[in-house]
């Protein structure tokens, strides 16, 4: 009986040693990978160039600068002008796509989509879009309706991202071919009281004109990414519903990636309604599965930021930090492909 106790004991002991030896082991291996996963994730954040929030802050202050850039003003002239020069700063093959619009008050304007490409010869290609129009407007304001807006968020933050994101492929080029779209008379529609005829398709009419004739013949795109409205403070974005529809695989993939580096009090795990927007045309026309990263406010009247089309839609609306959460995202998805 006590022998049997002792080897008994030995048994246990030569199990507890074993056991110890095993969790060492397992210890040591788990460690190695766990340094080796934070190695391989350091290099490649190491090949994503820095998004600077300073750069595109200023960059949103330039355009409001120029004032409200409505549709044939001097100001839209002048902001036209800076763009295309901007972007041929930083090494892109620059298109001025023009044509000829009537708008729904019947005024005959010459629209002018400004692209700028990187790496143009790739077939491997997506898409990057904002507006670069301010309303001629002011609808949702209670005072100066009828006075232009400056558009500071609503058109000035996109653009601004999409020059950030420019100044750093030129630092460093991605493994695809991007295209820089900015759409001239998105903003430009009809407002519901208007004393006008009603004019179907009033908005967004850059992207109209673009998607029925891109700037390159057979152009095509893997997808695109819209930005609209995407830096005023406290934003927050949702699954908007044409996108959801169109191209629900592109918005897991972003918001994936918001997540993992950390921006998910930005890209919330919410739907929200469908948004007509410039995407809506991309989508139907030109057939490139495109999302909207656009502000959706549940807790307004309009579901959008409180300034819209407003003359508070100024410099006092945007942060820093909502234009870094969004372009950081952008620019980790691009050098992701």
């Amino acid at each position: 009986m006590a022998e049997r106790e002792v080897v008994g004991r030995l048994s246990q002991s030569r199990l507890q040693f074993m056991r110890y030896i095993y969790f060492f082991c397992a210890f040591i291996i788990l460690s190695c990978s766990e340094k080796k996963d934070k190695k391989f994730i350091l290099q490649t954040e190491k090949n994503i160039p820095k998004f600077n929030s300073d750069s595109a802050y200023l960059f949103v202050q330039k355009q409001v600068n120029f004032g409200p850039r409505v549709i044939s003003s001097k100001a839209w002239e002048s902001c036209s002008e800076f763009l295309a020069k901007k972007l041929k700063s930083y090494n892109a093959d620059v298109i001025i796509q023009k044509t000829q619009i009537t708008t729904y008050d019947q005024r005959k304007h010459e629209l002018n989509n400004i692209i700028a490409s990187y790496l143009p010869n790739l077939n491997n290609r997506i898409a990057l879009f904002a507006h670069w129009d301010s309303r001629h407007i002011a609808d949702h304001d209670t005072v100066n309706q009828g006075a232009p807006i400056l558009g500071a968020n609503d058109g000035g933050s996109g653009v601004a991202v999409l020059l950030e994101i420019a100044r750093n492929l030129n630092i460093q080029k991605p493994n695809i071919g991007v295209d820089i779209i900015l759409f001239d008379a998105e903003d430009y529609g009809q407002p519901e009281n208007s004393i006008y005829p009603i004019m179907s398709n009033s908005w967004c009419l850059g992207s109209q004109y673009w998607s029925k004739n891109p700037h390159k013949k057979n152009y095509f795109a893997k997808y695109g990414i819209l930005l609209d409205m995407v830096g005023a403070k406290g934003a927050t974005f949702r699954y908007e519903g044409i996108s959801n529809y169109y191209a629900p695989n592109i918005l897991e993939k972003v918001w994936a990636k918001a997540h993992e580096i950390g921006y998910s009090n930005y890209f919330l795990y919410q739907k929200s309604a469908e948004i007509m927007d410039d995407h809506y045309y991309v989508n139907s026309i030109a057939n490139i599965p495109t999302i909207d990263i656009i502000e959706f406010d549940p807790f307004t009247e309009t579901n959008f930021n409180k300034h819209w089309h407003t003359h508070q839609d100024n410099m006092q609306n945007i942060s820093k930090e909502t234009l870094k959460a969004v372009g950081e995202t952008v620019m980790h998805v691009i050098y992701s492909e």
